[in-house]
């Protein structure tokens, strides 16, 4: 008798080896199918052909336009390294670490604010330096010591003819006092 039930229970599992093989079978021949529809199915024009005329206008127009940023776009000139001096506070001196981005409108004044660098780097460590520890400890310190930045950065380009516009914002991406 137990014999007999060793042999059902070896048919039973040769029953589900093979259903499963099946249903692997027919999920991969599916899987298949579904790829070739994904990626050959459809008409052999380009997409732009497939567009109506003003769409098609539409997409083609930034395009044209050389690839170059408008005046007015928002670009952001990141410092090369961070500015790190010390300044003094009340019983001791204090390390401040600062990484800054510059915000422009438009390519133009990228390149430029690209170009002047060491003249901004400059003008920034100063304006930085002449700081306390008191007043950066406070969010009302770190925004005035942003604008004084700012101004001055306006300021230093404007001596140089390059320009009083140039640089928009100047923003603190880190801020670290130890």
């Amino acid at each position: 008798m137990a014999d007999e039930e060793l042999q059902v229970e070896e048919g039973g599992e040769k029953k589900s080896k093979l259903m499963l093989i099946i249903i692997i079978a027919v999920v991969v021949i599916g899987g298949a199918a579904g790829a070739y529809f994904f990626l050959f199915a459809g008409s052999d024009e380009p997409a732009a052909e497939q567009l109506p005329e003003t769409e098609a206008a539409a997409a083609a127009a930034p395009a044209t336009q050389g690839g170059s940023a408008e005046i007015g776009t928002a670009l952001y000139v990141a410092m090369p390294r961070p500015f790190v001096f010390n300044v003094p506070g009340g019983g001791r001196d204090r390390l401040v670490q600062i990484k800054v981005q510059l915000l422009v409108r438009g390519s133009d004044n990228e390149e430029l604010v690209k170009t002047h660098i060491p003249l901004i780097e400059g003008t920034l460590l100063q304006t930085f330096s002449m700081s306390n520890a008191e007043d950066l400890v406070t969010e009302a310190g770190k925004i005035e010591l942003r604008e004084q930045a700012v101004s001055e950065v306006k300021k230093a380009l404007e001596e140089n003819d390059i320009g009083s516009n140039v640089v928009e914002r100047v923003l603190f991406t880190g801020f670290v006092m130890q």
